[in-house]
């Protein structure tokens, strides 16, 4: 069996049983992240059929806080899928996931379609491209014995901890306020657990887009009008016990809220 295909069976099967996943197999392992988003990529394959189309991407390790708690000092991306997307006030299932956390995020939804061939894309182009912006928390899922002992590589291979989100209702990019001075708070149980601003997010989150635009590009894909891009995280990962409530507050784009009974 093809290594790349291996490699992803063994990842979903773990998802699907919300099993901790250990280690891949050594002839599994990618050996770079160029080799990590192949097995992505068909890791998407296998999960469409019950995850629902893929309607998005996550970008994780975008703030300075984020590269210093993974240690990783660059961007990656993961998938975000129908199934996986909740309006604010959800009522989620803590016991759905493996090692539930959630990130304060400004999330985006696009207005056109981003080809490759229109590389290279620029903070600039990507202001153009978007519809609204939403405030938004990110589902995030430790699903591993010891995700340190992992690697960049397996990390992207597995959506860097991709599990969804939940959405505030959209700003329109015309009557949205300046994103730099954006301000985000993360609240679990009414007490704050976390803050940033907006430029936190690699310097503005317009970069973040642009570099996902520029990293699908070299894969031969692009992005699609009403896709959604959580663009990373204000704030530290916070991990969530069953019955927290969380609330993200974001200056000038709303709240959003959702509860892990």
């Amino acid at each position: 069996m093809d290594n790349i295909l291996a490699a992803a069976q063994t990842i979903v099967t773990a998802r699907r049983n919300r099993t901790p996943l250990a280690s891949l197999a050594a002839e599994l392992v990618p050996g770079d992240e160029a080799e990590g988003y192949r097995i992505q990529r068909a890791v998407h394959d296998l999960l469409l059929p019950e995850a629902g189309s893929l309607v998005g991407y996550k970008i994780g390790c975008t703030s300075a806080v984020m590269q210093q708690y993974l240690d990783i000092p660059h961007p990656c991306a993961g998938g975000v899928f129908a199934k996986g997307v909740h309006d604010s006030g959800a009522k989620l299932r803590h016991g759905d996931y493996v090692r539930v956390g959630v990130e304060c995020e400004i999330a985006v939804r696009l207005a056109r379609n981003l080809a490759p061939s229109e590389a290279p894309f620029t903070a600039e182009w990507m202001m153009e491209a978007i519809e609204a912006y939403h405030p938004a928390i990110e589902i995030v899922d430790d699903r591993y014995v010891k995700w340190e002992a992992m690697g960049a590589p397996t990390l992207v291979a597995d959506d860097f901890f991709a599990a969804g989100c939940v959405l505030g209702k959209p700003v329109m990019r015309t009557k949205a306020p300046d994103l730099l001075k954006v301000s985000g708070r993360a609240l679990v149980n009414g007490e704050e657990a976390g803050h940033g601003t907006g430029a936190d997010v690699l310097g503005h989150p317009h970069n973040a887009l642009a570099w996902l635009a520029n990293h699908l590009a070299d894969e031969g894909k692009g992005l699609h009008a009403g896709q959604i891009v959580l663009t990373g995280s204000l704030v530290k990962t916070v991990w969530l016990n069953a019955g927290d409530r969380v609330k993200m507050e974001l200056d000038g784009l709303g709240t959003v809220e959702a509860k892990f009974a």
